[in-house]
């Protein structure tokens, strides 16, 4: 019996999330808090008994492991020979937007995305254009008309993609990543489809690697696969990237080499190894466990919260939230949710200026936590909304 509702203590951790006062309750960095599954953890104590935590290859199984994985769960092939590996998804976007794009490039974005996506891009003298999903007041969809314009543009010259999409928790489906490649190609323009939320989908729908939708869309690609999501391994700083073409991918192996990004770890290989062949059931039993917890948030924040809508999305462990009818700015309202009630959300803000309305919930936590968010979320917006009448 796999018991995600065991409460775990991750404070005097140097826990990033868990570095938060007494009393307060962190919803927001996209990690777990959920021990991670059994063979991953067995893995790890026998490296750790070893005693010796020296330099370390990444052996071939790790690449059959991702592929029988892809196979088993995705039901795509993955030709290992296609496999560059990263110590970590971060580290091969910042490495490949330096090499498939040059400074003073635009490198375009599906606003509101992952927040760490603009830092790759500013840091490294690219500029940032993107084009806002639309948003229709339930849920998100892609706006084709706006995103070739601005892939038609002379300085475009490369898109970063989130498959399946972080925040909004969209799951693109066949058609609308096919036209996402055909423009691109049409255009000129390289992918880096970032796919590490892939398990995390609702049951009847389907993630799609976006190198498999078609021969063009892995023909201008790269794809990043990472354990560190679904098995909550992220400090064990491991992924890989899938990159169909021959003359891309010598680019990106390059690329990662020279910037020292391609070395695992003593303890990533065994886990990611464990995590990817002796897992299945405790990954299907997580997804349960936390689209339920999607479930119950999104009822209870549209049922009993006024002024707060939660968005239609069938992905990720993170829940998007509409705050604009009690506050137009997330980074206000986090700040006064949290000096009020303790509870630590992502502000809407930090994933595109679009977003300034909206705030972001991490639901990977034990249903008590879950409970006890949603109780300080409520409490919270009602001493909000009475501050304002008061005003």
């Amino acid at each position: 019996m796999i018991d995600f509702d065991k409460l775990t203590d991750r404070r005097d951790s140097f826990s990033y999330k868990w570095d938060v006062g007494d009393g307060e309750l962190p919803m927001w960095v996209a990690d777990m808090d959920f021990v991670t599954a059994e063979p991953v953890r067995r893995a790890v104590m026998r490296t750790a008994e070893r005693g010796i935590y020296g330099y370390t290859y990444i052996p071939d199984d790790y690449f059959r492991a991702v592929a029988d994985y892809y196979k088993r769960r995705h039901g795509v092939t993955v030709d290992t020979s296609h496999l560059v590996y990263s110590n970590g998804a971060v580290a091969a976007i910042s490495s490949m937007v330096r090499r498939l794009s040059k400074e003073g490039d635009n490198v375009l974005l599906q606003a509101p995305v992952y927040n760490i996506f603009y830092n790759s891009i500013v840091n490294n003298h690219r500029t940032v254009l993107s084009s806002d999903l639309a948003y229709d007041g339930e849920g998100y969809s892609i706006d084709f008309l706006d995103l070739e314009s601005k892939l038609s543009l002379e300085k475009t010259t490369l898109m970063i993609l989130c498959n399946p999409h972080n925040p909004v928790g969209r799951v693109w489906s066949r058609d609308e990543l096919s036209k996402i490649a055909d423009l691109c190609h049409r255009h000129g323009v390289k992918v880096i489809s970032d796919e590490v939320h892939a398990d995390f989908v609702k049951q009847g729908l389907h993630y799609i690697p976006f190198f498999s939708v078609s021969e063009l869309a892995a023909s201008i690609s790269a794809t990043i696969i990472s354990a560190s999501k679904t098995f909550n391994i992220a400090g064990l700083q491991s992924a890989c990237v899938n990159v169909s073409d021959e003359g891309m991918r010598y680019t990106v192996w390059r690329g990662i080499n020279t910037d020292e990004v391609g070395e695992p770890n003593a303890f990533s290989m065994g886990a990611n190894i464990a995590a990817y062949t002796e897992c299945d059931e405790w990954v299907d039993a997580l997804c349960d466990y936390v689209f339920e917890s999607r479930r119950i948030a999104a009822d209870y924040i549209n049922r009993e919260i006024a002024g707060l809508h939660a968005v239609r999305g069938d992905a990720t462990y993170l829940l998007w939230i509409d705050i604009s009818e009690v506050l137009s700015d997330s980074v206000e309202f986090c700040k006064r949710l949290r000096d009020l009630t303790g509870l630590f959300l992502s502000d809407g803000a930090e994933y595109g200026e679009c977003a300034r309305g909206f705030v972001r919930m991490n639901l990977a936590t034990q249903r008590s936590r879950v409970y006890d968010g949603l109780d300080r979320l409520k409490k919270g917006v009602e001493a909000i909304l009475a501050e304002k009448n008061l005003h």
